[in-house]
C-alpha cells in the first residue's frame, strides 16, 4: 500500500469497504465478526471494523 505522507492511513473501514476491499461476500465478513475473527466496533448507528483487525485477519494472524 503506498504511503501518502499527506493522506492519513485509515483508522476503521464500514462494512461495506471492508467488502468492497477485501472482494469477501457482506455474509463473509459477518460471518468473521461473529466467530470473533474479526473485531467490529459499533459507533452511534455505524460498525465500522479497526484497520489492524482486518489487516490481522488478511494476514492470517487469527
Amino acid at each position: 500500500m503506498p504511503s501518502n505522507p499527506d493522506v492519513p492511513a485509515k483508522l476503521a473501514y464500514s462494512i461495506k469497504e471492508v467488502v468492497h476491499v477485501t472482494s469477501l461476500a457482506r455474509s463473509t465478513v459477518y460471518n468473521h465478526i461473529a466467530k470473533g475473527r474479526l473485531k467490529a466496533v459499533r459507533i452511534g448507528g455505524r460498525t465500522v471494523v479497526p484497520a489492524e483487525s482486518l489487516h490481522a485477519l488478511l494476514a492470517g494472524d487469527r
